[in-house]
């Protein structure tokens, strides 16, 4: 099963050093032990939220597989490491993911409507999504339709401070926003 991990800087999860390609452990359950990991990438940032001191890989989950249903962690006896995501990269899976899941309960680490980027990235999905951030935060939108709730749009940018400003509200045309931003 495909699936997303994030790690501390060097591969590391809570001390347990890994490495490309099969890990292995004896048990799986997703509150106790096992290799976790998710299948929607952007809950990897409910575990990891700073972007700038983690790394974001494609897995593959497999051997004795557990499931808890509280978001969509996963917990394997079997871990194979399939490739490093860069940030952007790993936030258009993320976008990929809300936009083939429409109906799924959105993860913690994306806003509904609006949002300031923190930690170095602002997640929002919703009808009209505007968000805004610092230099380097990287911006991601899903916009969803009024009528069927489907995604019928996603972007994503950095602030870069040469076409996407810092401290500007961007929607997901990735077009400045004058007026009502926030809400309160």
């Amino acid at each position: 099963m495909l699936a997303y991990k994030a790690f501390r800087p060097g591969m590391v999860c809570l001390g347990y050093q890994f490495q490309m390609g099969l890990n292995r452990t004896e048990q799986a359950n997703c509150r106790q032990n096992g290799f976790h990991c998710a299948a929607n990438p952007l809950d990897c940032l409910v575990y990891y939220p700073d972007i700038n001191q983690s790394e974001f890989y494609l897995v593959d989950a497999g051997g004795d597989v557990h499931e808890d249903g509280s978001d969509s962690k996963i917990s394997c006896t079997e871990l194979t490491i399939l490739a490093r995501l860069p940030v952007k990269e790993f936030f258009l899976h993320g976008l990929a993911f809300l936009s083939d899941h429409p109906k799924l309960e959105q993860s913690k680490s994306v806003s509904r409507d609006s949002a300031k980027a923190l930690r170095g990235y602002a997640a929002v999905c919703g009808e009209d999504p505007i968000a805004q951030g610092k230099q380097g935060d990287i911006l991601a939108f899903a916009q969803k339709c009024p009528q069927t709730g489907k995604v019928t749009q996603i972007s994503l940018t950095q602030v870069d401070g040469e076409t996407i400003m810092p401290d500007i509200w961007y929607d997901a045309n990735l077009t400045e926003r004058i007026g009502k931003h926030e809400k309160e």
